[in-house]
């Protein structure tokens, strides 16, 4: 169980539900934002003392009715009660990444020859991918596997700051880094998702302030702009779609509108990967 993370995590998302939130009185003048401590105990059907003890790394293990009653108190999202279950090592899903990536789902990326489509892992490297990925997002295949890493490319480019006050990448790069923190709550002993994690908190210090706020959320459907030296701006659908039976996995497919430019760009782009 990992006390500190849980203490940080219960006391960050404290903050962010207000008195109105949960019905009670605002209660005059607050020294902090959102409920007060007395106030999530109450919520939450336990002593004060035990949800203090709790915030302060020193509480005793708590079980999966208290963690229950902890989300309902503090109105977590489902991917946010997840990640409350996983800090407190009551995992709701098996902890394990593996490395294999079902021979049906490559089968499945190679036939959608118009789409590009990658297979993105927990820890965020990408483990698949066919010839449209390859073609719109840069030779992976010339890449090496440490560096096929969306957080990386994501938080190690030069124009990261820039790349921030953008609202289409600023979204992308919180959303990536709310849903890294999911992987590492389910995936507590994962030592490439630690390594990645302390290796963006000492390089990158956007990627920094982002994890210190403790968001956690799935990545899923979103709109992206991609710039390809060839073919301009293609305003693609990005869907991430899990993979059944398998938690680790998702399939990331990047759509068009039929018979928009963006479409008919993408299709050029594989008339002159076909032709060369």
């Amino acid at each position: 169980m990992n006390r500190d993370e849980l203490a940080e995590f219960l006391r960050v998302r404290r903050a962010h539900v207000t008195p109105a939130d949960v019905g009670l009185p605002a209660g005059g003048s607050r020294r902090t934002p959102g409920l007060r401590r007395q106030e999530v105990a109450q919520l939450a059907g336990m002593s004060i003392d035990y949800y203090i003890r709790l915030e302060q790394g020193r509480g005793p293990h708590p079980s999966r009715q208290v963690l229950n009653a902890l989300s309902r108190a503090l109105m977590l999202g489902q991917d946010e009660r997840t990640h409350l279950f996983h800090l407190a090592d009551q995992p709701l899903d098996p902890p394990r990444i593996r490395e294999d990536v079902p021979g049906s789902l490559l089968h499945l990326i190679a036939f959608l020859e118009e789409v590009p489509a990658y297979v993105l892992d927990a820890r965020y490297d990408i483990r698949a991918w066919n010839t449209m990925a390859g073609v719109l997002m840069g030779d992976l295949d010339a890449t090496p596997p440490d560096r096929r890493n969306v957080i990386r490319w994501v938080f190690m480019s030069p124009d990261i700051a820039e790349h921030l006050t953008d609202e289409e990448k600023g979204r992308f790069a919180r959303a990536s880094v709310a849903d890294l923190r999911v992987a590492a709550g389910r995936y507590p002993e994962d030592r490439a998702i630690q390594a990645l994690v302390a290796e963006m908190l000492a390089l990158s210090p956007e990627f920094a302030e982002l994890w210190s706020r403790h968001e956690v959320a799935v990545r899923r459907e979103q709109r992206k702009h991609v710039h390809h030296p060839v073919v301009g701006t293609i305003e693609t659908i990005c869907q991430v779609m899990p993979v059944p039976d398998r938690d680790d996995l998702r399939l990331v497919l990047y759509t068009t509108e039929p018979g928009s430019p963006s479409h008919r760009a993408l299709r050029e782009l594989r008339q002159l990967t076909l032709s060369s």
